[in-house]
């Protein structure tokens, strides 16, 4: 094999005929298609926005998203609350610190939230200091019956969006 037979990557190109040129439409007759490029004489599908590639469209007739009645709402300022239960909390070593890293950590926590939050369903037997953003009623008299602590952690704020004018220096 000869040097310039070996492929390399930057000696690579298409067969020969393998890539045409870009069809350019409506640019005369001797392009093939010229005067009415390739839409036919009339109709819907010849004028110029046609609207025919619209999503949704039903040949005119009302289309089925706005034929049907429109309900609910989706809040974009909910918080996103993950709950843990106190019987959850027994797989931690007695005297540790339970906190969101730790929840990670130990795969009680798996995506992403503004809020954790710990039910009081089950029993825990060992004394826990847990700094979560709340507790339920229960859960925190179950821990703090056990011997350990609650402590709440406060709930990340947003940064607010702002929009228009710039500051000056």
């Amino acid at each position: 094999m000869a040097d310039n037979e070996i492929p390399i990557l930057s000696r690579l190109k298409p067969p020969a005929g393998a890539v045409r040129g870009k069809r350019r439409k409506g640019r005369g007759p001797g392009s093939g298609l010229g005067k009415t490029s390739g839409k036919g004489m009339k109709g819907q599908k010849a004028r110029h926005p046609g609207g025919l590639g619209m999503l949704g469209f039903e040949g005119g007739q009302m289309p089925l998203y706005r034929r049907l009645p429109k309900r609910g709402f989706t809040n974009h300022f909910a918080k996103t609350v993950v709950t843990i239960n106190v019987k959850d909390l027994a797989r931690f070593d007695a005297g540790s610190t339970v906190d969101e890293a730790a929840l990670r950590a130990s795969g009680l926590v798996k995506r992403t939230c503004d809020v954790i939050k710990v039910l009081g369903d089950g029993d825990i037997d060992r004394a826990l200091t847990v700094k979560v953003h709340a507790f339920s009623k229960s859960a925190k008299e179950k821990i703090e019956k056990a011997g350990g602590s609650t402590e709440l952690v406060a709930i990340p704020v947003p940064a607010p969006i702002t929009r228009g004018k710039k500051k000056k220096n």
